[in-house]
């Protein structure tokens, strides 16, 4: 059974294992002041009780920016990802937000092709963004109430 819950801030370190276990995006200390920052909302997507993906995201003044979105490796390419990523824009639309933002790799085709699939556009570039110095590609999708 496929359910999704917002995440108390004292499960910090399931959102470090799946990143771990996924994308190695952020250390466990990102993950604890991830929880800290004003209008941050974590969501988990569950399979039988276990998380198999992740949301981070902040809500400010009318958009949110996604600051983290990942799926477990052996889950990927099963749909559970738009699952969420329709969770996550059906919410917008509830809170009334009229954008939501994110960056992603310019190396990562996969992820830029399912950003693609719910229509975010490209908007900019930050140059050398990544630990790995490639660049990050701005990406928005406009929220349609």
């Amino acid at each position: 059974m496929i359910s999704i819950k917002e995440i108390a801030q004292d499960e910090f370190k399931a959102c470090f294992e799946l990143d771990l276990n996924s994308i190695c995006l952020w250390s466990k200390k990102q993950w604890e002041s991830e929880f800290n920052r004003n209008g941050v909302k974590v969501i988990a997507l569950l399979l039988s009780n276990e998380i198999i993906g992740i949301c981070a995201f902040q809500v400010i003044i009318d958009e949110a920016h996604i600051n983290y979105l990942s799926i477990k490796k052996q889950f990927r390419r099963k749909g559970y990802g738009s699952y969420l990523m329709i969770y996550l824009i059906q919410q917008s639309k509830l809170m009334r937000l009229k954008k939501l933002l994110l960056e992603v790799s310019e190396l990562n085709l996969n992820a830029e092709e399912f950003y693609n699939r719910f229509n975010f556009i490209t908007v900019g570039k930050r140059k050398n963004y990544y630990k790995d110095g490639s660049d990050a590609v701005l990406k928005e999708k406009k929220i349609i109430n």
